[in-house]
């Protein structure tokens, strides 16, 4: 019983989860996903700058001297007029943070669906199972030695939390146009690779 209350519990946090994500990449709530589009930029920025370490440590010093400063005032203010309203962040050092076994088992499960699933599709590329899919692989591969070559990793980060926030916008304002296009886009290429897969010998999927 109580496995499955957590169970129940932890999939309607992951539904809240999923809502809130949904109205950050979709500035429902502009002033919210403006702090955080914004704050991820600054912290990726910075990461430009400075060593992640160097990041990590002024970001740590100053949520504790805002913190510190903050608990700091109240004990004072209480001081001042006289009042016992206890810790200021009591509320946040009471709140249950603890992962239950099940809870821990549940995303070990999913990460380890996910790793499984990950080496599978590996082995069936490199190991050439579909011949048309490997090659595919092998074009995305070379295609990314120019991407590499222009851009580190970290301005790819860049691009694609810039591209989190604005792509999803643009989609949903100009849904019909883009979906017109792109199937265009991709009857041409199911073309290309029947054509492919007539011309090269065991390019052509078995039926199944």
């Amino acid at each position: 019983m109580q496995a499955s209350a957590d169970s129940t519990k932890m999939d309607c946090l992951w539904s809240n989860w999923k809502c809130q994500a949904i109205n950050l990449l979709y500035w429902r709530e502009i002033k919210q996903t403006g702090i955080v589009f914004g704050s991820l930029l600054l912290l990726l920025f910075s990461l430009t700058q400075f060593s992640v370490v160097s990041v990590v440590a002024y970001l740590a010093l100053a949520g504790l001297s805002a913190t510190i400063s903050f608990r700091i005032y109240k004990s004072v203010l209480q001081a001042v007029q006289k009042t016992d309203e206890g810790h200021p962040f009591k509320a946040y050092l009471d709140m249950e943070m603890n992962l239950s076994q099940d809870q821990i088992q549940k995303y070990t499960d999913c990460l380890q669906l996910y790793v499984n699933s990950t080496v599978k599709e590996l082995r069936r590329l490199f190991l050439v199972q579909d011949l048309v899919d490997s090659l595919k692989f092998a074009v995305l591969m070379w295609l990314l030695t120019y991407v590499g070559a222009l851009f580190n990793g970290l301005t790819l980060l860049i691009m694609a939390v810039v591209s989190m926030f604005t792509l999803p916008v643009v989609y949903d304002k100009y849904q019909a146009q883009i979906d017109q296009y792109l199937g265009l886009v991709r009857t041409h290429i199911n073309t290309v690779v029947a054509k492919i897969q007539a011309k090269i010998p065991g390019a052509k999927r078995k039926a199944e």
